[in-house]
């Protein structure tokens, strides 16, 4: 898959707690979701009572605005889905429709819920590597489809500041996956590993539960 840009496209709270092997006890954290845009994580998330502030640079737009760029990107998602089939694992999804469909109802739940959680400062429009946030303001960040996945598009110097800056603010920061669009390993893990194990950063890969792309199964995991 090739992509100029990062492409807004939701995934939902059972897809999160698969990617990132959340237990109940993660769901009672204080979360960041790291480049959620569309996702209906947080809406979920917050239906059930939990706490989840989610940052994207998509919400500095309006709801009207996001849903227009999420179906301008669809058919070209979409086809190029299609086209690539054989490097997919379908399992969750019988075919790239039924993926579409899914991900486009992730984004009703989250258009739903946006305006409302802007207001409670729930969607806040702050892009990597630098964010207005205070030190220590939550327990776990967990970063969906943005770091490594973007390699060709974000440089290893984006990725380690980018991370660095994740945990300023906290605790433990889980990234998933470690591929890249293109389904080959990010050339930046292990450059990105040796530099936060050198600072003393405990860092682990670890599988998970979920995986659309072959072989993305595993995401990184780093506590301070």
């Amino acid at each position: 898959m090739k992509l100029s840009e990062v492409v807004p496209w939701g995934r939902t709270l059972e897809e999160y707690k698969l990617m990132f092997n959340l237990s109940e006890a993660d769901l009672k954290a204080q979360i960041l979701g790291c480049g959620d845009g569309p996702a209906s994580f947080n809406a979920e998330m917050t239906e059930l009572g939990y706490s989840v502030k989610s940052i994207d640079p998509i919400y500095q737009f309006s709801a009207e605005q996001i849903e227009q760029r999420v179906r301008e990107t669809y058919e070209p998602v979409i086809s190029q889905v299609k086209q690539n089939a054989n490097r997919y694992i379908w399992k969750n999804f019988h075919d790239a429709d039924e993926l579409g469909q899914a991900r486009l109802a992730a984004m009703e739940r989250f258009l739903l819920d946006y305006e409302a959680g802007k207001i409670a400062g729930r969607y806040l429009s702050q892009s990597l590597p630098s964010l207005e946030l205070a030190d220590g303001q939550f327990e776990l960040c967990v970063c969906s489809h943005l770091l490594f996945l973007y390699s060709e598009q974000l440089s290893l110097d984006f990725h380690i500041a980018s991370i660095y800056e994740l945990l300023r603010i906290s605790q433990e920061v889980r990234i998933f996956p470690l591929l890249k669009l293109d389904g080959k390993p990010s050339p930046y893990l292990e450059l990105v590993i040796q530099e936060l194990s050198n600072k003393g950063f405990n860092v682990q890969i670890q599988s998970v539960a979920y995986e659309f792309q072959k072989g993305g199964n595993q995401m990184l995991t780093v506590n301070r």
